[in-house]
C-alpha cells in the first residue's frame, strides 16, 4: 500500500476519538526466515476479547505486506484487506491467530520496519513502523510478551529481552516484560561487539554490548562508559534498576531519528554512538553521553510505562529529556547545560511556537503521527516537567515519582495520569497547570517595577498570541524565579519563586535588617523611616519558564547583570541581551558596534577566574535567525544580508578590539597533553576555539594553520578548519582533510556540513548543489542528506539569499526525497516555517516552492502534512 493516494488529502486523527482495542493480546510469536528481498514473518498472537470493549472489529493494522495465509485456531481463514490493514470475523473466546507474510526490507528505502542497512537488517518500529513488519493492532496501548526466532545466514541475530537459544542459522528470544510493538526490534547481519558488564545495586550482573560493524570496534569505549555512568545515576537519582540480564547497543549507519530505545537491544545512528578521539568533537562526545542516557532512562520513563496513544507522546519523551539533562548537568556543568538547553530551545521550539507549525505539547489531533517528533513535544514537554518540579520541590517531586512508577508500572498512560500522581503525592490542584499541554504557543510576560519607601513591587502580565486553531488562550501557572542585587552588586535577595496564575499579578518586597524579602512571608522586621535603595531585580533565573520575557531596561542595567548577577544563567542572558541591542542598532541604524559592550566582553573574556565554557557562550554572538527574529517581533522586516554584514562587522572588531590579548588567552586555553572527553577540557577547547576564529581574522590563518597541522584530535582540527574556511584561507586543509577522512562516514558529515556552513551567502545555494553532485553524496542516507540540506537551512542568510536559489533547491531535492524516505522530507519542510517574517519577494519565492511541493503527485502524507499547515499560515 502507497502511504497516500496521489494528491489525496489524507485523514485526520483526532484524540476525542480514543478507543481501547477490543481484544487483550496474551502473547506474541514470531518467525523471521531472513531474505533481503523476500522475508518471510509468521506471526501466532493469541487474542482473548475483552468483556466490556466499545468496539468488538478485530482490525490488525498491516502496510506493504504480502498476505500468504491467515489462521485461526489452526484453521485457514480469508481475511478481508482494508485500507490501512486487514479484518476478519473471529470467535468471542481465546482464539490463536496466525498469518504468514512476505516483505522486502531491501527496498524499504523510508527506514521504518524491517529494512537493511549496508548489508545488515534492522528495525525502527516507532511509531507505527511494526505494521510493515505483520498484521498486528500497532498501537502503544496493547502491550503483550514477545518470543521471537531469527533464521538466517547471518553471523550475529538479536531481538528483545534475553535469549532463548541459538544454533547455526538460528536464534531465539524472549522479553518477559509486555511491551508495545513500537519497542520491537530486530538485529541481524555481520557485526563485532564491545562488550562490558554493569552490576545493580541489589547485586545482579548485567551484561553489556555495543554491537557495530567490523572496523568501528575502536569507538565504542566512551559508549559503553556513558552506558554504565547512565545506569548508576538512575539508580542513584531515581532508585530505577535495570530489568534483564542483558542489554544491547547496535550502531546503524541508515538510521532517520538518533536512537530508539527498544526494550533491551537499543538501534543507534551510528553518529550518535561511535566516538574517538581522532574523529568526534566535544560535542559529539557530549551528545552521544546524553543520547545514550536518553536511551537508557527510557526503560522506565517509556517501556516500563508507555503512554496509552501516540497523542500522549510528551509523557515519555519530556520526561525522559529532563532526567537526561539532569544527567549531563550532573556530569558535566550545570549552568552551562542551562544556558545550551535555553539556546536550542530558543532555535528551534520557539519559532514552531509562533509559527503555522505551533501545537500543543499534548495535540489534539495530527495526520501524520511523525510529524510530531518536535521540539515541543520533546524539549518544551521537558521545560513543563522543570516547571513542575520547581512548583512542588524537589523532595514531593520524586515522592511523586515514585507514586508513578509504583502505581502504573506496566501500563499505557496519559497526561492525566501523570498529573495524578503529583495531585496525590502533594495535595496540589493542577487543572491550570495542565494547560501548558493543552495550550499551544510561548506566553509572553510584560513586567513592570514600582519602588516607593522601602517597597519595591514587580507587576507581571501575562498573555499568549494565537496559534492555529486557538484564537484565545488561558492564564498558566508560570513558576517565575525572581532574585534581587543591591545597587554594589551583592545579593539582596537570594531567588524566589513566584506563582503567577493570573492575567495580571504583582508581588511587593520590602527591605528589612537582613536585607530584601518578599512581602507576607515570615522574616525580620520591615526598615521603617531609613533611606534604602532601589534594588536591581534579577528576573527568569535558570530560565525557570519558557516564556518570553517583555520589561523595558537600558544597556547599562544588563552590563550591570552581566558583571554582577549571581545567577549564572541571568549574566548570560544580560550578555545575550546586550549583544542582540547591539546588533539590532547595527541592522536598523548603520550603528557601530557599542564600545561599552566590546569593553565588556573584553573584560569577561580575559577574567581567568570565570568558566571557559561560560566565556564561550558568552563570546558566541545570538544567531543571524534570532536576530531575524528579533527584528520580526519588533515590527521591522529582517534583512538576511544587512544581518549578515552586521555580524562580520561586529566580529571584525570585536577581533580588533581584542587583538593585544588574544595570543595570551589562545595559549592559557590550549589543554596539553593526551585529550580526554571531559567537561574541565571541553570547556577550555570550546573558549580557544572561539579565540582561533578571531586571531584567524587578524594573523591571515598562520596560527589556524598550526593547530590544523600539529591537532591530535578532531575538535582542534575542526576548529582550525572551520576558522581557516570561515577567514577563506582553508582550500588547501580542506583538501587534506578530505583525503584524510573520505573513508569515514561520519567525519564526512563534518566536511559536506562545513563546507556549507562557511560560504558566502552569495556562494551558498551553488556549493550545497556542487556538493550533491559528490560521488560520496546518497540522499538515501539520511546523515549525509541532513548534512547539505540541514547546513544549508542553517546558512541564514545563503539560504535566504534574494536570489530564492536556496528555496529551489532545498525543494527540488525534497521533491526527490519524498518517495524515498518521507519522514526526514518532512522533518526537513520545517526549514520553510519562518517565511512569514520576511519581505514580500521572499515570501513570494518560498510560497511557490511550498506549492510545487504539495502539487507533488504521490506525495507522502507526511509532507503533505506538513506543508499544508505552513501555506495556511
Amino acid at each position: 500500500m502507497n502511504d497516500a493516494a496521489p494528491n489525496a488529502a489524507p485523514q485526520t486523527f483526532y484524540l476525542k476519538d480514543y478507543k481501547p482495542f477490543g481484544y487483550e493480546v496474551e502473547s506474541v510469536k514470531l518467525t523471521f526466515q531472513l531474505s533481503p528481498n523476500a522475508t518471510k514473518v509468521h506471526s501466532a498472537i493469541r487474542f482473548t476479547p475483552k468483556a466490556d470493549a466499545e468496539d468488538n472489529r478485530f482490525f490488525l493494522h498491516g502496510e506493504q505486506l504480502s498476505l500468504i495465509s491467515a489462521k485461526i485456531d489452526g484453521t485457514p481463514v480469508t481475511a478481508r484487506l482494508v485500507d490501512g490493514g486487514l479484518e476478519c470475523d473471529v470467535p468471542r473466546t481465546s482464539f490463536l491467530w496466525e498469518a504468514e507474510v512476505e516483505i522486502d526490507p531491501a527496498a524499504n528505502t523510508a527506514l521504518e520496519g524491517l529494512y537493511m542497512s549496508n548489508g545488515m537488517y534492522c528495525t525502527q518500529c516507532e511509531a507505527e513502523g511494526f505494521r510493515k513488519i505483520t498484521y498486528y493492532p500497532d498501537r502503544p496501548d496493547v502491550m503483550s510478551t514477545f518470543t521471537v526466532r531469527i533464521e538466517g545466514d547471518e553471523p550475529v541475530m538479536l531481538s528483545n529481552g534475553n535469549p532463548t537459544g541459538a544454533g547455526e542459522g538460528w536464534a531465539e528470544w524472549h522479553d518477559p516484560w509486555p511491551k508495545p510493538a513500537y519497542l520491537f526490534a530486530l538485529v541481524a547481519g555481520d557485526l563485532v561487539n564491545h562488550p562490558g558488564s554493569f552490576t545493580t545495586k541489589s547485586g545482579k550482573d548485567v551484561e553489556l554490548n555495543i554491537w557495530v560493524r567490523p572496523g568501528d570496534e575502536g569507538k565504542c569505549a566512551f559508549g559503553m562508559e556513558a552506558l554504565k555512568k547512565s545506569m548508576k545515576w538512575d539508580e542513584d537519582v531515581y532508585g530505577l534498576e535495570y530489568d534483564l540480564d542483558l542489554f544491547n547497543i547496535v550502531a546503524v549507519d541508515d538510521f532517520n531519528m538518533g536512537a530508539m530505545e527498544n526494550k533491551g537491544l537499543n538501534i543507534f545512528n551510528s553518529s550518535c554512538v561511535l566516538a574517538s578521539p581522532e574523529t568526534s568533537t566535544d560535542a559529539n562526545f557530549e551528545r552521544i553521553e546524553a543520547i545514550i542516557a536518553h536511551e537508557y532512562f527510557h526503560n522506565w520513563t517509556g517501556n516500563r510505562i508507555t503512554c496509552r496513544d501516540w497523542f500522549q507522546l510528551c509523557l515519555k519523551e519530556g520526561l525522559t529529556v529532563f532526567r537526561d539533562a539532569q544527567f549531563t548537568a550532573d556530569m558535566r556543568s550545570e549552568p552551562v547545560k542551562r544556558i545550551e538547553d535555553v539556546i536550542a530551545l530558543r532555535a528551534r521550539q520557539f519559532p514552531e511556537d509562533g509559527g503555522p507549525l505551533a501545537h500543543p505539547p499534548r495535540p489534539e489531533e495530527f495526520q501524520e503521527i511523525n510529524n510530531f517528533y518536535t521540539a515541543t513535544v520533546y524539549e518544551k514537554g521537558a521545560e513543563v516537567i522543570g516547571m513542575l518540579k520547581r512548583l512542588v520541590g524537589d523532595d514531593n517531586y520524586y515522592k511523586a515519582l515514585n507514586l508513578y512508577f509504583e502505581r502504573h508500572d506496566g501500563q499505557a498512560c496519559t497526561i492525566e495520569d501523570w498529573l495524578k500522581v503529583f495531585e496525590d503525592a502533594t495535595g496540589r490542584d493542577l487543572s491550570q497547570f495542565k494547560l501548558w499541554y493543552s495550550q499551544a504557543g510561548t506566553p509572553r510576560v510584560k513586567v513592570t517595577e514600582d519602588y516607593a519607601d522601602g517597597t519595591y513591587t514587580l507587576t507581571f502580565e501575562q498573555s499568549t498570541p494565537p496559534t492555529p486553531g486557538q484564537p484565545e488562550k488561558a492564564p498558566r501557572v508560570i513558576p517565575m524565579a525572581v532574585g534581587l542585587l543591591s545597587p554594589n552588586g551583592d545579593e539582596a535577595m537570594s531567588t524566589k519563586i513566584l506563582e503567577i496564575s493570573q492575567e495580571k499579578q504583582s508581588f511587593e518586597f520590602q527591605c528589612t535588617v537582613e536585607g530584601w524579602r518578599l512581602k507576607d512571608c515570615e522574616g525580620p522586621e520591615r526598615i521603617s523611616g531609613a533611606p534604602h535603595s532601589k534594588p536591581v531585580p534579577s528576573i527568569l533565573r535558570e530560565f525557570s519558564a519558557p516564556v518570553i520575557l517583555e520589561r523595558e531596561t537600558t544597556n547599562s542595567e544588563r552590563a550591570f547583570l552581566l558583571a554582577h548577577d549571581t545567577d549564572p544563567f541571568n549574566r548570560w542572558e544580560a550578555g545575550n541581551a546586550l549583544a542582540k541591542e547591539v546588533r539590532v542598532a547595527m541592522v536598523l541604524d548603520g550603528a557601530a558596534p557599542d564600545a561599552a559592550y566590546l569593553d565588556a566582553l573584553e573584560k569577561l573574556v580575559r577574567d581567568d577566574e570565570q568558566d571557559p565554557a561560560f566565556r564561550a557562550l558568552v563570546l558566541s554572538p545570538p544567531s543571524q535567525s534570532d536576530i531575524a527574529q528579533t527584528l520580526h517581533e519588533r515590527g521591522h522586516t529582517p534583512d538576511p544580508q544587512k544581518i549578515y554584514d552586521a555580524a562580520e562587522t561586529f566580529t571584525q572588531t570585536l577581533a580588533q578590539q581584542l587583538e593585544t590579548s588574544l595570543p595570551r588567552l589562545y595559549a592559557a586555553t590550549t589543554v596539553e597533553g593526551p585529550y580526554v572527553p571531559d567537561a574541565d577540557g571541553a570547556g577550555k577547547r570550546a573558549l580557544n576555539g572561539r579565540i582561533l576564529s578571531l586571531l584567524t581574522r587578524l594573523d591571515g590563518g598562520e596560527q589556524a594553520a598550526r593547530q590544523y597541522a600539529s591537532a591530535d584530535n578532531m575538535t582542534q582540527q575542526y576548529a582550525a578548519l572551520a576558522a581557516l574556511m570561515k577567514a577563506e584561507k582553508g582550500e588547501a586543509q580542506s583538501k587534506a582533510f578530505f583525503e584524510q577522512w573520505q573513508d569515514d562516514r561520519l567525519v564526512m558529515d563534518k566536511w559536506f556540513a562545513l563546507q556549507i556552513a562557511c560560504a558566502a551567502p552569495e556562494a551558498t545555494a551553488a556549493t550545497a548543489k556542487e556538493l550533491t553532485q559528490h560521488p560520496l553524496f546518497s540522499m538515501k542516507n539520511p546523515n549525509r542528506f541532513r548534512a547539505v540540506m540541514g547546513a544549508l537551512a542553517g546558512n541564514h542568510a545563503g539560504f535566504h539569499h534574494a536570489s530564492g536559489a536556496g528555496y529551489q533547491l532545498l525543494a527540488e531535492n525534497l521533491i526527490a526525497l519524498d518517495s524515498v524516505n518521507p519522514q526526514t522530507t518532512a522533518r526537513m519542510c520545517a526549514a520553510f516555517q519562518t517565511w512569514k517574517r520576511y519581505d514580500s519577494e521572499r515570501q513570494a519565492q518560498i510560497q511557490a516552492e511550498l506549492e510545487r511541493i504539495l502539487a507533488t503527485s504521490g506525495l507522502s502524507r507526511d509532507t503533505h502534512e506538513m506543508v499544508s499547515r505552513m501555506l495556511s499560515a
